[in-house]
């Protein structure tokens, strides 16, 4: 095409930079034009009108979700499905690798709890007791009864004669225990042998009948060991199943030291036998201690000292020793050395010495209480 002759061609005034402004705001416009009408197709597919409320409801739920939550409700913006924020949170199954890799709690193995006894032999908490049936076992020392202060280092026993001494001199007392079964006994040589003081059984109630018998050799030991000026005590072999027949012991024994003068304790000895079955069998604890003890209170009563025989099984497992500690305990433990952890104030240590006034094996025992002068 021709132009005309009087065309002015403007174009030859514009700048470069001005050309780039006016393509720029070109661009701008249409890019403007090209969004109104997208927005215009977004309403009409939508639903016209109702579409902004339903965008506006939706906005709402979505900000009360996020407001309960704590944090924008992902699975509905995302996917519209019902699937929780906990299922979209995978990070936690690739654990921080760290420089010491430690083994799930599972996996390590359990530790084993170890529970620390003491030993019993050497915890100095328990005492060894021997039952009648040869079977051991260990008991527990009561931290409420009173403990002997022996040193058992300072026994010395020569010519079957246990002596205890302290800082040289002697402080205890030799005696023998004695019934019909010694036979004759020459009181006067049994003396002059080394023997100071004499218990003599008054009697014994049946084991199987409950019958009380006076020992045949009583009257006679009582006198002649009386006039050979040995100190003298005595002792009933119970086998009591009341208080009641307690009470009869007692007095029996009371009746029968007449206007003796004694000068060692009225001992009960109450125990089980040898091979047979005796009628305390089936006393309870509680009945063996009460009984013992009315015949001891009985005793007291009268003036006299009262004193419990048994041996480390019977004292430790058939008393009620606590209900006991106002009397004192003669031990029957046939061994070198007594392991009764208790205080005791005789000691029976042997049935097979030779001592001379009597004939075969004696009884001995020592005291470590000058009941003479008590």
């Amino acid at each position: 095409m021709r132009l005309p002759e009087d065309y002015e061609d403007h174009t030859q005034n514009l700048t470069p930079t001005v050309i780039s402004a006016i393509v720029a705001v070109t661009l701008f416009v249409g890019i403007v034009l090209v969004t109104v009408l997208l927005m215009n197709n977004q309403k009409q597919n939508t639903g016209g009108p109702n579409a902004a409320k339903e965008s506006e409801t939706m906005e709402n739920r979505q900000q009360t979700a996020s407001k309960e939550t704590g944090y924008p409700d992902t699975d509905q913006l995302v996917t519209g499905r019902t699937l929780s924020p906990e299922d979209l949170d995978f990070w936690d199954k690739y654990p921080v690798e760290t420089k010491e890799s430690t083994p799930p709690e599972e996996s390590k193995p359990k530790e084993v709890e170890t529970v620390e006894t003491s030993d019993p032999a050497t915890d100095g908490k328990h005492t060894l007791v021997k039952n009648r049936n040869g079977k051991e076992e260990w008991v527990l020392i009561s931290p409420y009864l009173p403990k002997h202060e022996y040193d058992f280092t300072k026994l010395v026993c020569q010519s079957d004669l246990m002596q205890y001494y302290v800082d040289g001199k002697r402080v205890s007392y030799v005696g023998a225990d004695i019934s019909k079964y010694q036979d004759y006994i020459d009181f006067v040589r049994l003396k002059k042998a080394g023997i100071q003081f004499v218990m003599i059984r008054v009697g014994a109630r049946g084991y199987g009948t409950g019958q009380i018998v006076m020992d045949d050799a009583f009257s006679d030991n009582i006198k002649r060991a009386t006039d050979a000026g040995l100190q003298v005590g005595v002792y009933f072999s119970s086998q009591a199943i009341t208080v009641e027949e307690a009470q009869e012991e007692a007095q029996l024994v009371l009746e029968a030291i007449g206007d003796y003068k004694l000068t060692y304790p009225i001992a009960i000895d109450m125990g089980f036998v040898e091979n047979d079955t005796a009628r305390i069998e089936a006393l309870k604890k509680a009945e063996k201690t009460e009984i013992v003890k009315t015949f001891l209170d009985l005793v007291k009563e009268n003036g006299y000292i009262g004193m419990i025989y048994g041996d480390k099984e019977w004292l430790v497992k058939e008393l009620d020793m606590s209900k006991l500690t106002g009397y004192d305990v003669w031990l029957s433990q046939i061994q070198d050395v007594p392991d009764y952890p208790y205080r005791f104030a005789m000691w029976q240590y042997t049935r097979s010495a030779n001592v001379d006034g009597i004939a075969g094996y004696a009884n001995l025992n020592i005291s470590f209480i000058d009941y003479a002068e008590k």
